[in-house]
């Protein structure tokens, strides 16, 4: 039985297209961060509730500057410029992490169908393929199945 989860192929022209407008992209948000694991690790981070807490003492720095030292109050300009930062940066991650998303679900639905017609070949070649001479391909491709073996070394049936 088969199965079609999606359907994807594109024009050469559309990809390149793509990968064009990615370039661009790229190009347009040249000032991303990129941090290593440690470096993300260490740092103080801001979630939801967090927010709510440093936008409120933000406002009440901003609105009581006798209070601050000098330092604290030369800091608050660039605290409030990264505040609007993630304020415009928020609702362009949101879309490109949904089309992420899309993109990612479509490529394990693409692969799913490979799967799926791969196996029930595989399965057929086990049965008929015997006196054919397909035994060295029949082997080849069951070794796939046999590095794991946590299925008690059956191939799986396609879904």
């Amino acid at each position: 039985m088969g199965q079609s989860k999606a359907t994807l192929v594109l024009p050469a022209d559309q990809v390149t297209r793509i990968n064009e407008l990615l370039l661009n992209l790229e190009n347009e948000l040249v000032q991303l961060t990129a941090m290593q694991p440690q470096q993300r690790q260490r740092l103080f981070k801001m979630g939801p509730g967090s927010e709510v807490f440093a936008r409120r003492a933000l406002e009440a720095l901003e609105q009581n500057p006798d209070i601050i030292p000098p330092s604290l109050a030369a800091e608050l300009p660039g605290a409030k410029a990264d505040l609007q930062g993630i304020d415009q940066l928020r609702p362009i991650l949101d879309r490109l992490n949904r089309l992420c998303s899309r993109a990612s679900d479509t490529e394990m639905a693409l692969g799913s169908d490979v799967m799926n017609v791969a196996l029930e070949g595989y399965n057929q070649l086990k049965v008929s393929g015997r006196d054919k001479g397909l035994d060295a391909l029949r082997n080849e491709l069951g070794v796939r199945f046999k590095k794991g073996q946590r299925r008690g070394g059956k191939v799986p049936e396609p879904a």
